[in-house]
Parts: structure tokens; sequence; C-alpha cells
């Protein structure tokens, strides 16, 4: 396991943006009422915040770092560091990072690059960013966070229409020679299927056939440009790895379970997270959700259920433990400690 500890960058707070346009799953046609109520009861979404209006993950990002940079009071002339984590860029080149850093107007010594993950991209990103800042040489870093999901399925795929809204988020880290964070990242290729749009990269180029429908099984009806879901096996990945990875970290920060404050998963769904909940035996007060209001959000699922959480809750001197899995398959975990972090209200645009 990819077991490591990073000093030398401290979270000074979370922002996100979401479209303003909300569809309720309660009015999804394509099944019967009564699988509309069993979707909800399992999945725990009742709402999605859906980008109709053209919005892409960079301006959703834009509008969560320009929010919480202006909170922060920080010149943006300061910010020499952004990481972009999206499974859904503004274009296949360039990278929307460099885009970013230009709308943001930050200063052209700024580095910026991309990430190409979804839902452990969070995890991820943030031990990117922090191993960066620990040499001392980026002094202070935005991680942009998001994914536009919806452009990527099928309304008459019940498998994934239903679940996935849109999001982009903002993470302001300073350097702090003293602050540590702790890591357990894990990947697993051969299940690449599991969750994959098929066509549209270099192995498998856009065709005329790339956009021909068919019916899979009964509700079930898409194209190999549409993202392709296996709930079943991401189900039982999800429920045996996740656990063993945040009892892995947990040991190795020298913490008990009955010490975390707050647990926070990727907003896969409900019967998969309590199940990941109960078999970590973390109370349930300890795991705030975002799945009702707003769907699985993919990368920017953590970071969004953090400002959701910590706009009605204290923020200082909380022990969290963040945990993701997903598409890759990838998975990890992150202990740290939270500061007086600067938390602004969802942005909708």
């Amino acid at each position: 396991m990819s077991l490591f500890r990073v000093k030398g960058s401290e979270i000074k707070g979370v922002a996100a943006a979401v479209p303003e346009t909300v569809v309720c799953n309660r009015d999804y046609e394509y099944i019967s009422e009564a699988d509309r109520q069993l979707l909800i009861k399992t999945t725990g979404i009742e709402n999605r915040h859906i980008a109709f209006n053209g919005e892409t993950t960079g301006d959703l990002c834009f509008a969560a770092a320009n929010r919480l940079i202006d909170e922060l009071n920080w010149e943006r002339s300061q910010i020499d560091l952004v990481i972009f984590v999206s499974q859904s860029p503004d274009h296949f080149l360039p990278a929307t990072a460099i885009i970013l850093q230009d709308r943001l107007g930050l200063s052209k010594t700024t580095a910026a690059f991309d990430i190409m993950l979804g839902c452990s991209g969070f995890v991820y990103g943030l031990s990117v960013a922090a191993s960066m800042m620990s040499t001392g040489g980026f002094r202070r870093a935005l991680l942009l966070a998001g994914d536009v999901s919806s452009a990527g399925v099928n309304i008459k795929d019940k498998s994934t229409y239903p679940l996935f809204g849109d999001c982009g988020t903002a993470t302001a880290l300073e350097y702090n020679r003293d602050y540590e964070m702790c890591f357990n990242l894990q990947s697993d290729g051969s299940g690449k299927d599991s969750i994959i749009i098929p066509h549209g990269g270099l192995r498998h180029p856009i065709t005329e056939d790339s956009f021909v429908e068919k019916e899979y099984e009964p509700g079930v009806i898409r194209h190999h440009r549409d993202l392709w879901l296996n709930g079943m096996d991401v189900f039982t990945f999800s429920v045996r790895e996740a656990p063993l990875n945040a009892t892995a970290l947990l040991d190795y920060c020298g913490v008990s379970v009955a010490d975390i404050d707050l647990f926070v998963m990727h907003q896969a769904n409900l019967l998969m997270n309590e199940t990941i909940r109960k078999k970590l035996k973390i109370d349930s007060s300890k795991v705030p959700y975002t799945l009702k209001n707003f769907g699985n959000t993919s990368s920017a699922s953590i970071p969004l259920t953090l400002v959701e959480h910590f706009r009605q809750s204290e923020i200082q001197n909380k022990r969290v433990l963040l945990s993701s899995f997903g598409v890759g398959l990838s998975w990890g975990s992150c202990y740290l400690e939270t500061g007086n972090w600067i938390v602004p209200e969802t942005v909708k645009i």
C-alpha cells in the first residue's frame, strides 16, 4: 500500500459551485413510480444540479475559486500552483488548469496542470499538491476538483442518469512546514471496464457507430460515447477495499476509529456508503452526506460535502478521515486535522 506522510501544506479554505438548474429523480419518466421510490431509497439521491446551459467543469471551478480567493483575501500574484482534477475537462487539450490560470488572473510564474481522475480524484490531487508544497518551493496553491458528469450519461439509462450531478470545487492550500497529512493510495486497472466511456479516446476513436443506441437490459439504453457502469462490480469493489484502505491508514497514523470526528466519503450512493460506514463501525452522526440534493458529483463530492457540512458546524480542530473510491479502479484515503478554514456558501451559476 502507498502509505505516506506529507508535511508542508495546510488547507486554508474550501469552496464549491453548482449549476442553478435542478433535476428531481421523482420526475424521472423512464422508470415507474415504484421504481423511482426504490431508486431514491437505495441511492439517497432526490435532486441533482445539472449543467443544462453549457456550463463546463472549468466554469464551475472558476466560480468556486473566485469566491474562495476573495474570501481569503489572497493576492492572486501569490498563488503559484494550480492543479485541476477532472474526467470532464473543457478541452481535449490544452489543460484546463492552464486556462484557469489565465481566467483567474494568476501570475505567469504559476505552475498549472491537470490530473485525469474521477471518484478518487480529490484525495489523489490533495496528495500531489501537498507533496509539491512540502519542498517549500510553492507557498500557495489551488486544488480544483470537479466534473460535469451529466454530459456523459444517457437519459434512457436508469443505471447512470439518476445518479450523477455536476459540481466544481476549489481548495486553497498554504505552506506550513509543521502541518502534516497522511495518505493511502491504491489502484487496480484490471477493473477498468466497471466504469468506462468506451469510445472517444485514441483506443477507440469516435465513429458513426459510437452513437448507435442499444438496449442492454430493460431500462438500460446507451451508446459507446455514454458512461457504462457495472453497479454490482463497483459495489463489491468499494465495500471490500475502502474499509481496508481506511483502516490501514488509521493504523499507520496511530489513530483509532473512535478518535475520528468526521468521516467524509466519496458520495457514491447511500447503500454503498452506509455499508462502508458500518464495516468501519463509525457512528452515523460523524458521517455527512450531500447525496440527497446533489447526487454523485464525482471528484467534487468530498470537498462539496465538506463545504455543506462546515457551513453548519464548527470547523476548527476536527480530526477528519476522507475516503474516495471508484473509476479506474482507484481508491484512497487521507487523514488530516482542520484549522480555521474559510468555507463560503455553495455558489450557484
